[in-house]
């Protein structure tokens, strides 16, 4: 009978799963969203992290620096034809135009608007065909690259090209803080951004980052982090990916672990991402990756004290020194501590 009620495993099937529940209830209080338990396990063994640029590790809120339109086109019509196609999208670039532009957008009728992912949208402007995008929207189209240090937009009607617009966009205040910090625990980090060399190099030398990828599409995206997802694995470790676009949603169920943005992030990126940070701050990936190591080693103490007293307990009434009482502690007693010990996720500062 005292080895029965010794050997109960209450204290292990309890307190495990429970010091997993603390952990997701402490991200919460930091205020992200952890899906399961088993993506809090995982953040233990990340050794890269790659962020998505705009809305990520940028504020997504741009501004209009530069306006250049060709010879015999003013300023505001190059500006207003791009404002009226974008006007439907929700992109932060298009809302940055549309912003932009002071004029009167009923002037223009537009039909058929189409965005591309990764190029830009197409849509038709008072019966003409408009394309708004970056370079890549540009194919057949003879264009002049502009290399004004921001995200460029290029503007063609009817297949001419009519200038471009450069468009800035900040490092959020606590972007450098979370490089610095993933690097504090040994994490690379990485971002991927389908804005041009001048634009990325730019980013990222300011937030020191390790690498920078550019000019890619979503697939780009998805192929990169593939590559990481290689390399990682033969170290037996893990890559999570940061995004909060639609067109980051496949590398967000590509990657071991996603984190979307939820509260500029759209319901796609949400619904696809594993962790979900609803302040939009980037280091909070860092104290996340924190409260899974916090949480694996309480696991681990739990683990450990309830097999060791368990052991301790039944080698002692083998041999007549341990009675009912005692095994009653070894189950109950262990069991009630390593709960206690659970619950001191909930107090983590």
């Amino acid at each position: 009978m005292v080895f029965l009620v010794i050997s109960c495993p209450c204290a292990l099937v309890i307190s495990v799963p429970l010091s997993f529940f603390g952990g997701i209830g402490a991200a919460s209080k930091q205020g992200v969203l952890v899906k399961g338990s088993s993506y809090l396990e995982a953040l233990n063994s990340v050794d890269t992290v790659a962020f998505d640029k705009t809305g990520t590790l940028t504020k997504g809120q741009f501004e209009v620096v530069k306006i250049e339109p060709v010879a015999g086109i003013k300023r505001q019509d190059l500006l207003g034809i791009a404002a009226a196609a974008e006007q439907n999208s929700t992109h932060p670039i298009a809302q940055s135009i549309i912003k932009a532009y002071n004029g009167d957008m009923n002037q223009y009728q537009v039909t058929d608007a189409n965005e591309h992912a990764g190029h830009g949208l197409k849509a038709i402007v008072d019966g003409k065909q408009v394309v708004v995008g970056n370079d890549k929207a540009m194919s057949g189209i003879n264009f002049i690259r502009d290399n004004g240090i921001g995200t460029v937009v290029y503007v063609s009607v009817d297949g001419k090209f009519m200038g471009s617009i450069v468009i800035a966009d900040e490092p959020k205040s606590d972007a450098q803080d979370a490089i610095e910090l993933l690097h504090q625990r040994g994490i690379k980090s990485a971002m991927l951004t389908g804005d041009n060399a001048i634009v990325g190099r730019s980013i990222a030398d300011k937030l020191k980052l390790d690498n920078v990828y550019t000019d890619l599409l979503p697939e780009d995206k998805v192929n990169i982090v593939e590559k990481l997802l290689a390399t990682s694995k033969k170290k037996n470790k893990k890559v999570a990916f940061v995004g909060d676009g639609i067109n980051d949603t496949p590398v967000l169920t590509t990657a071991d672990i996603g984190f979307a943005m939820g509260g500029l992030g759209s319901d796609a990126a949400v619904e696809a991402a594993d962790i979900v940070i609803m302040g939009d701050e980037p280091s909070k990936v860092s104290k996340t990756i924190k409260i899974a190591q916090v949480t694996r080693k309480i696991v681990m103490e739990n683990i450990g004290f309830a097999i060791g007293i368990k052991v301790l307990f039944l080698i002692l009434g083998a041999f007549g020194f341990v009675g009912m009482w005692q095994a009653v502690f070894a189950d109950v007693g262990v069991t009630v501590i390593a709960v206690l010990n659970a619950v001191r996720l909930q107090f983590l500062k």
